[in-house]
């Protein structure tokens, strides 16, 4: 269900039949839809508005990168877009995060999960990410060959099994499933990450601190995560973010002179802390705190996963500001 659908919307955006912005409504559904199939959002557009097949052809690209859908998230993804579900699922077993996890978590707006994912498997990602783009994770000389798969510090690398493995981890679902307070949510298909070191000709290329969400207030409940695969330390290019800054987003937008884009503001003034974690530790943080990534002073790479969950009625504010 939902499938044609979404690719017939995206046709007609293509084809400047349909507004860009048209079915906002959806927009939801149609993510938890790539969830379910195991899709990333960029890799799935890229292919549509590129591709000029038909819908079998898509459907037929779709068992290629994937391997073909999960019978049991499809049939999952039926029942909650036929309204079957009930949409919040109570906690039952032990849980993770102790009581000051969730403390640190009220106060800081993120938290860090050690030992998320074994070191067996983080070295096998790093692997599958070096193969992917031709790198030698050992040799500097390979690191910043150009690979058309790689968009600044981010790899298209969406499908691998080490990756659904990682996506899948216990420790990870169940710390998405205590801070959501619920079990009905859904994994994303996201990107791996790699950021070499600093060279004369090579300098860093962002993302710097950003949000991705709109600062409309308030700031409905929102996640993101990002998994270190291997050791990083704060000079590594470490994953960087502002402490605390949804408790008080809204009085810095409120401090602002009339007018003003808070986006082009100095957010670096915001006190961003560098994030030093090890092989297999989860970063786990609330989207209303800027974040970003950071300059690579450092002798090695950084390797990295991106995964987040969320719920299928997890809506966030229309107004973009």
């Amino acid at each position: 269900m939902q499938l044609m659908r979404f690719w017939d919307k995206c046709v007609l955006k293509k084809e400047n039949k349909l507004k860009q912005d048209a079915f906002r409504d959806e927009w939801q559904t149609d993510i938890i839809l790539l969830n379910a199939l195991g899709l990333g959002l960029e890799q799935t557009l890229q292919y549509v508005y590129r591709e000029a097949g038909s819908f079998d052809a898509f459907e037929d690209w779709i068992i290629k990168v994937t391997g073909g859908p999960d019978p049991q998230k499809i049939a999952g993804f039926n029942r909650t877009l036929a309204g079957e579900q009930n949409g919040r699922c109570g906690l039952t077993e032990e849980t993770i995060l102790t009581a000051n996890d969730h403390a640190f978590w009220d106060e800081n707006g993120y938290i860090i999960i050690r030992n998320a994912v074994s070191k067996a498997d983080c070295e096998e990602a790093i692997n599958a990410l070096c193969q992917f783009i031709g790198i030698d994770r050992y040799d500097s000389n390979t690191w910043y060959n150009d690979h058309p798969e790689k968009k600044g510090i981010m790899v298209q690398l969406f499908q691998h099994p080490v990756l659904n493995r990682n996506r899948n981890a216990f420790k990870i679902r169940k710390a998405y499933e205590e801070l959501w307070k619920r079990k009905d949510i859904w994994v994303n298909t996201d990107r791996v990450g790699f950021n070499p070191p600093e060279t004369e000709k090579h300098k860093f290329q962002g993302p710097r601190l950003h949000w991705d969400v709109s600062l409309k207030q308030p700031i409905p409940l929102g996640t993101q995560g990002i998994l270190y695969l291997a050791d990083t330390a704060e000079n590594q290019g470490a994953f960087t973010l502002v402490p605390g800054f949804q408790n008080r987003v809204g009085s810095w937008l409120k401090s602002l002179p009339p007018g003003v884009n808070p986006r082009s503001q100095d957010l670096y003034a915001l006190g961003p802390v560098p994030i030093a974690a090890n092989a297999g530790d989860f970063i786990l943080w609330h989207h209303a705190l800027p974040h970003g990534s950071s300059p690579n002073t450092s002798a090695l790479p950084r390797f990295v996963q991106y995964i987040n969950y969320e719920p299928s009625d997890h809506r966030e504010n229309d107004e973009w500001i």
